[in-house]
This record gives structure tokens, sequence and C-alpha cells, in this order.
């Protein structure tokens, strides 16, 4: 489709509902122009400056979902599905699929003899891209997920079922959802099933900061949080326990914010805490640390000195405040050295504006004593 003939018309696409039968009128300019076109195989001429009428049926509308937000992962259905409800983090999802390159060659396929594949959606069993893509499809539905290599196997080759998959190469998987197995939510828990799936969330967590890997904990942490938030209306007699572990999870969620350097969102955790408990080290101390990251100096010197209050011999919190006052120290110097520039700045512009002045009085005066000889000159010619 090279011919802006074709491009205009695919143009009028956009306005069209699938299903709908229309000729397109396009004018000359925009299909063949002033040389026409030969006739071709089954095709006849087209004189110069001739506009045409395309026949255009817009069978079918195949969505496309960026899936990723960079457009490195892309969907595009193949085949509607049943429902709303896709996959959430933590479930099994059946599947059967193909992965190919680009240039059409397999490289994997599963499903397809006998049982279909499983895999937990968000626990790395598969690439990033066919996990997050498989998170947005419905049960039955049929979709093409193209992924660039940073959501495939990244730079390096990969020895998969049917080939050796080369580095940096973009992936196209067919894959079906035929399944998937529903947790149970939230609403339909009673109180002691929601703190066992927070616990078990949050241990979860904790398995993943171990390994570094903070993104997916800070998520575990947060999906425990859904389970025992405010909103939860959890019985009396687990309130306690309820308390802890969440208590727990925005503390654990705060230093992953700190890892990931997302210092707004610590602050934001840590002052959860100190709202139901404002005697709380750990969140005055990871709170000071991320007052520190955006040098809120003086805020994250308050919460240093009350945790000091709260716990004189904390090592963490005597070392953190030691590089606060050499930070301080530091800071104290720049803005001497900031304001003595300024004054040297406004120092010169002032003696500048003065000498300018000085030289426009001198000048001012010439020519007043000029002109007051050649008056007297004048004068002294009348007489």
């Amino acid at each position: 489709m090279k011919d802006m003939s074709y491009q205009h018309c695919l143009w009028s696409l956009k306005t069209m509902k699938e299903g709908e039968r229309a000729v397109v009128m396009v004018q000359s300019q925009y299909a063949f122009g002033e040389q026409g076109r030969a006739a071709k195989n089954q095709f006849s001429a087209v004189p110069p400056n001739s506009a045409v009428n395309m026949d255009v049926e817009l069978v079918s509308l195949k969505p496309v979902v960026d899936v990723s937000g960079d457009l490195k992962v892309m969907k595009k259905t193949l085949k509607s599905g049943d429902g709303l409800r896709t996959p959430h983090d933590g479930e099994t999802v059946h599947i059967r699929y193909i992965g190919s390159l680009e240039d059409g060659t397999v490289f994997e396929k599963f499903g397809f003899d006998g049982e279909p594949f499983e895999f937990i959606i968000d626990e790395e069993q598969v690439t990033v891209g066919l996990d997050r893509a498989v998170a947005t499809m419905v049960k039955g539905e049929l979709a093409e997920v193209t992924v660039k290599f940073e959501y495939g196997f990244g730079s390096t080759e990969v020895q998969r079922q049917l080939i050796t998959v080369p580095s940096c190469s973009t992936l196209i998987y067919e894959v079906e959802l035929i399944d998937f197995t529903k947790e149970k939510e939230s609403w339909e828990m009673s109180a002691h099933e929601k703190l066992e799936a927070a616990e078990k969330s949050k241990v979860a967590g904790n398995d993943l900061f171990k390994i570094g890997k903070f993104q997916r904990a800070a998520k575990k942490y947060s999906k425990a949080l859904s389970y025992i938030n405010e909103d939860g209306h959890v019985e009396d007699e687990v309130e306690k326990l309820v308390k802890t572990v969440r208590i727990s999870c925005w503390l654990n969620h705060a230093v992953c914010c700190l890892k990931l350097k997302d210092f707004a969102q610590a602050i934001s955790l840590c002052s959860m805490v100190l709202e139901i408990e404002s005697c709380n080290v750990k969140a005055l101390y990871r709170r000071a640390q991320a007052y520190i990251e955006l040098y809120d100096l003086e805020l994250a010197k308050t919460d240093l000195r009350k945790a000091l209050e709260l716990d004189p011999n904390n090592k963490e919190v005597k070392l953190l405040q030691a590089n606060l006052k050499k930070l301080q120290v530091e800071s104290d110097k720049r803005d001497v050295e900031l304001y003595a520039n300024m004054f040297d700045r406004i120092t010169e512009e002032s003696d500048a504006v003065s000498k300018k002045r000085k030289v426009e009085n001198v000048n001012h005066n010439e020519e007043t004593k000029s002109s007051d000889a050649e008056e007297a000159l004048e004068v002294v010619k009348g007489h």
C-alpha cells in the first residue's frame, strides 16, 4: 500500500464502524497525482489528475493495547473472550501459546499436546512481556503479543525449546487464555482469612526483598495491605494483630521505596505509621532518610531528634544524624558562598551604575559649559 490513495483510504477507516461499507472519494493530489497510474494486472489505468472512488468495507476490528505503556509490549486481540475479569497477581493461568521470532521461526510451543501450560502471574515464570499481556486477558481470549527484547530475553542469547533465541530479539506470541484460578476476593473472606492472606503476602514480600526484588516486594506489601485496609471492618479480636501486620507492611514498603528512590512515597508510608504509633523509631528513621534525600534537612533533623529521645543508643539513628550534620555544614557553606556572590554582584552592579552616573554628569557639565561659552560668544558678536 505505497500509493497515497491507499493511505487516505486507511485514514477513512478511523471514521467507520465494524461492518460498515462506504465509498471514499480521493482527490487526485491525494491519489495518483499528475502521473496517474498505468494498467497493472487486473487493475485498469488511472489517467493523470484523476479523482478516484474506493469501495471500502470494514469487516472486523482487532483492538491493540499498549500493555507496557512504552509501546514495547503490544497486544492485538484476535478473538474476544468472555466476561471482564482478568487474572490478578499470584493467580495461576492456563494457556496455550506459540512463541516465534519476527521472521516466523518458532522457538517454543506449549499447551497443544495434552494439558495447557500453567504459570503464576507476576512470579517471573515466563518473560515479563508475556506475563503482563496475559494479565490483561479474559477467559477465552486469543491474542497476538509483540514483545521487544527489553521485556523478552534481553540482550543475551537464550536456549529455548526449539532453537536458540538471538540476543535483542523481538518476540511474537500467539496466546490463548483457556482459564485461570481465581483467588477468593477480600470481601468474600472472614477476618481471620484476611489476616492469613495478608501475612502470606507479607512473607512473600520479605522473601523478594532479601534477593533484591524491590519492585515486586513492594507489590506484595501493597497486596497484603489491601486485605486489611482501614475499610476492611475486621473483627475486634484480631484488630491488634491486624495493626501489627499493617505497620510492618507500611515500614517494609517504605524501605522498598527508599531502594527504588521513590522518596515521596516512603515519606507517605512512614507518616501513616506515625499517625497511629507516633513513637515508632523505625518510621521516624526511615522518614528522615527520605527527607535527607529530598534535602528537607530541617524535617529530617526533627525526626532524628525525636528518634534519639525515644532510643538514645540506636546506632543507625546516630550515624544518620552525624551524616545529617555534615550535610548541614556543607549546605550552610554553600549558602554563605551563594549570598557572598550575590552581594558581590549587587556591589559590582551598584558601582557600575555610580560610575555611569558620574560619566553622565561630567558629560552634562561639559555640554553646559560649551553651551554657555557659545552664548557668551554670540553676545560679544552682537555688541
